[in-house]
């Protein structure tokens, strides 16, 4: 027999007693349905060869982003890696200017000069997906540094996945992250494997939180399949950091229901596992929560769902009818100096 949205729920189901208010559910569902339809909606338009080049899906992480984006303020900095596209939906970036940046369009985000894995919105502070493994550490950290360096009372959330913790940058960025006492809140997404390798056989050290530890930075896990979790573990992260107590790192412990890439057909772990953590859907059990405390009705959730499906087919289309950048902007956005001696022959 077929699941219905109610049998999904109730297997997402932790516990319905809500820890926020009313208004911090809907939120998040709202959220997390336009991450999920999006990148669904993605998926597809890859298999047709619309969207080309690397795609890597968000799907199943979306409270990794959801959760930390209602502890922090607009004024803070988000970095990430090349799983980029959940982190400025829910930031507020237009899903036109994100759909247009998977079409390389020169009406994205990105100029159409990014793509799926080089998102950037300056305007909700998303300062970028970064495509080189661990890059985006040590830019965190150097975020962070400008933060109080300018004495603003923000700070930095740096988001990398599971493989990007055994790249030495990780390393020398917390070094000076606790040695300077930056504003600096670090996520490892750790989803169970690096591109299709386990972190059980990538290292000795399987809970990941605990490489914080000997830097004496504070650090946890946390249940990243529940935003309720990521919202308060980011949320005392976020009181360090601005109270001038310096970094925290956070494990959050989620999983992907996608391959690595839309290139990986994922045959490294078992139906088993995957149905495992589908019965955890962030997602639903947002939804159980807002129906068992009757935020809002069935009728109520499906007129949201049917907005977010109407913003992702609005997005599609604007992104056909979006122009490919001119071959002359190859030559913009390279140097900040605008007359600086680059060859255009």
């Amino acid at each position: 027999m077929a699941e219905t949205k109610d049998t999904k729920a109730k297997k997402a189901k932790v516990n319905a007693a809500p820890a926020f208010s009313k208004e911090t559910y809907m939120r998040w569902y709202e959220m997390m349905q336009l991450m999920r339809k999006f990148e669904e909606k993605a998926g597809q338009l890859y298999g047709q060869q619309k969207i080309k080049g690397f795609c890597h899906l968000y799907i199943g992480q979306e409270a990794c982003a959801a959760g930390a984006i209602t502890a922090l303020t607009k004024d803070d900095k988000w970095i990430t890696a090349y799983r980029d596209h959940a982190h400025p939906l829910g930031l507020g970036t237009s899903p036109n200017a994100v759909m247009a940046e998977l079409y390389a369009k020169a009406t994205g985000c990105s100029k159409g000069k990014g793509g799926s894995m080089h998102i950037f919105d300056k305007e909700v502070n998303f300062v970028g997906g970064h495509g080189i493994v661990g890059a985006q550490v040590p830019m965190g950290a150097g975020l962070a540094f400008a933060e109080k360096y300018n004495k603003t009372g923000n700070l930095c959330i740096t988001y990398m996945g599971d493989g990007a913790v055994r790249q030495g940058a990780l390393h020398e960025a917390f070094n000076m992250a606790m040695l300077w006492k930056l504003p600096v809140i670090f996520v490892v997404e750790n989803n169970g494997y690096a591109m299709g390798t386990s972190v059980q056989r990538t290292s000795n050290v399987t809970e990941l939180y605990k490489l914080g530890l000997s830097y004496d930075m504070p650090s946890e896990p946390v249940n990243a399949m529940r935003c309720e979790d990521v919202h308060a573990a980011v949320a005392r992260a976020a009181e360090r950091a601005r109270g001038g107590e310096g970094p925290t790192f956070l494990e959050f412990r989620t999983y992907r229901y996608k391959g690595h890439s839309m290139s990986d057909p994922a045959k490294y772990r078992t139906k088993e596992e995957l149905e495992s953590y589908r019965n955890q859907d962030p997602i639903e059990s947002v939804r159980f929560t807002i129906l068992e405390n009757k935020f809002a009705t069935e009728q109520e959730l499906e007129e949201i769902d049917n907005k977010v499906k109407a913003q992702v087919q609005e997005s599609v289309e604007f992104a056909e009818n979006s122009p490919y950048p001119d071959p002359k902007e190859l030559y913009t956005d390279i140097y900040v100096e605008a007359d600086y001696p680059y060859l255009m022959d």
